[in-house]
């Protein structure tokens, strides 16, 4: 919890209850279903919240924003995104149904009221749209574009301006993934956000909606 709070200082109570009361929440949930790798849990701020905060660092999101967490697995980015914007609604995306379970449990545990859960493939959404989509290492560029482009909606982030779309985290060479995509995301090394020798070769991107 104190790694979090090396960058980012400006949490309510609540938001502090919340980001701490995690680990357990999900160190207990991981010994009945393998939600994340146990390997991680000794570095869970770092590999989970903290990652998934790199959104944060670059996006504002505003109050009733709609935002959809695609292949959310155990709730991460999703989860630490709502804690930090709880004016923000989220719909947490999978199509595993025992990893939503957990998601919608560690969410009431903490008193989260701005998450739902749909189990479902992002392609079987219908009537639904979104300001931002968001991702965590779910499938390669060209198919989380393919799934999330038909459900943004053509509106502008509020506060900052910035054109909806796709924001995602990656990891690895991502250049012949993105040249087969055929995206032009904008790119930030996480590891310039945050200086972590875990965050090497860890990118964060945004794909706008045109």
């Amino acid at each position: 919890m104190e790694l979090i709070q090396k960058y980012f200082s400006d949490f309510t109570e609540q938001q502090v209850k919340q980001f701490a009361a995690l680990k357990d929440l999900y160190a207990d949930w991981n010994s009945k279903i393998n939600v994340i790798s146990r390997k991680d849990m000794d570095n869970f701020y770092e590999h989970h919240v903290l990652h998934s905060l790199t959104i944060a660092a670059k996006f504002e999101f505003t109050k009733d924003m709609q935002v959809m967490d695609l292949g959310c697995g155990g709730g991460f980015p999703g989860i630490p995104l709502a804690i930090m914007f709880p004016e923000t609604n989220f719909l947490m995306v999978d199509s595993i149904n025992k990893k939503l379970k957990v998601v919608a449990e560690v969410a009431a545990a903490i008193g989260l009221q701005n998450i739902n859960t749909q189990h479902s493939r992002a392609e079987e959404i219908k009537n639904k749209k979104f300001d931002v989509v968001v991702s965590r290492a779910v499938a390669p560029l060209k198919d989380l574009w393919h799934w999330s482009k038909p459900l943004i909606q053509k509106t502008k982030i509020a506060e900052k301006g910035v054109p909806n779309g796709l924001i995602c985290l990656k990891g690895g060479d991502l250049a012949t993934e993105i040249f087969e995509s055929g995206c032009k995301p904008m790119v930030w090394e996480i590891d310039k956000i945050f200086p972590q020798s875990y965050f090497n070769e860890k990118y964060l991107l945004y794909i706008p909606i045109r």
